[in-house]
């Protein structure tokens, strides 16, 4: 079994270890960094951080009696502020056509974009290699807790929520797109420029071109991947676009990676929320597939989630004593839950 919870500060030394093991974009191997998302992340959850989309949670994975991390995800409340915009570019088609030498083009053509009050964004989802396959599909327990919160907590998150999808990237972990033409305008490396990002977009408004670029000047390996998906992310873009999100014509400047896009109340999982009150007793044989999730109010708030097996009757839950256990919910508790299928 493994518990999906809020991170915590004594995380640091396991979320250091997971990675140190996989040191990717969402989860860079620099214990300052992840100090620094931690403390965010847990100041979010306790609703310290006054305006609620100014806060990132970061959910991860326990693996229960072993303690071991073994996956994160988060939620952005608002990607695209007035001090850290939300960058992109628009991904358009443009045709030409020559009478004098009968020739026609379409061309593909990037448009570079800012959005001040961005949407709620999903991202961070890692899973560490043994566990991404099996039938406890951690990766889609940690996609899942995120609409999970989100509905919990409907008013402090956007109207849509994004979801930034990896392209293919080089064996070195270079950007095809970037090697291309960002590099070419700041100097900097894909690793440097994403880190900068993170603390200061200046100097892509700065040094990026304004005007529309003609991806037809890129070579033809770059024009593939632009607007792809890496295929070790296909699952993600799959499990997407089966509660609602699309394709919204629009890519990450650096790597070219799709954006995906949805309404909050026209994704299938948050519209399936339901809260009920946990009732003694196990489960009927007619149970189903939730993922569970409780809050506790003693003292500190804390976020908790399971996947079980459930009897739903009316506004009523019934689980086995293991996971009411595990998930710190007394009997008689309002509990909130959405399918897992």
């Amino acid at each position: 079994m493994f518990l999906l919870r809020d991170v915590r500060r004594k995380d640091l030394p396991e979320l250091k270890k997971l990675a140190s093991e996989l040191n990717t974009v969402n989860l860079p191997d620099n214990q300052e960094m992840l100090a620094a998302l931690i403390e965010q992340s847990v100041r979010s959850f306790a609703g310290l951080i006054p305006d609620p989309f100014d806060r990132q949670y970061l959910f991860v994975a326990e693996q229960v009696g072993g303690k071991a991390l073994v996956g994160t995800s988060m939620i952005i409340a608002q990607h695209g502020t007035f001090e850290a915009p939300h960058i992109y570019y628009e991904v358009s088609e443009r045709e030409h056509y020559s009478a004098t030498l009968d020739r026609h083009f379409r061309h593909k053509v990037l448009s570079i974009g800012y959005n001040y009050a961005g949407p709620t964004e999903i991202g961070g989802l890692v899973v560490a290699p043994p566990f991404r396959s099996g039938a406890e599909k951690i990766g889609r327990q940690l996609s899942y807790v995120r609409f999970l919160y989100i509905a919990m907590h409907r008013t402090l998150f956007r109207e849509k929520v994004l979801a930034e999808l990896l392209p293919p990237l080089l064996e070195d972990g270079r950007s095809l797109l970037w090697e291309a033409m960002g590099k070419k305008f700041t100097g900097l490396t894909y690793q440097e420029a994403d880190r900068l990002s993170r603390q200061n977009k200046e100097f892509i408004k700065e040094l990026f071109p304004a005007s529309d670029i003609y991806a037809s000047l890129f070579p033809e390996r770059t024009q593939r991947v632009i607007g792809q998906v890496d295929p070790e992310t296909r699952g993600v873009k799959r499990m997407l676009e089966r509660v609602g999100f699309r394709y919204v014509e629009r890519i990450d400047p650096f790597d070219g990676g799709p954006h995906f896009e949805a309404a909050v109340d026209q994704i299938s999982l948050i519209k399936q929320f339901r809260v009920a009150r946990l009732e003694k007793g196990p489960p009927a044989e007619s149970q189903k597939s939730f993922l569970v999730g409780y809050e506790s109010s003693n003292g500190r708030r804390r976020f908790r989630a399971f996947k079980a097996f459930a009897e739903l009757s009316g506004n009523q839950l019934r689980l086995s004593s293991e996971v009411r256990e595990h998930l710190q919910a007394p009997l008689g508790a309002r509990v909130a839950l959405i399918p897992f299928e």
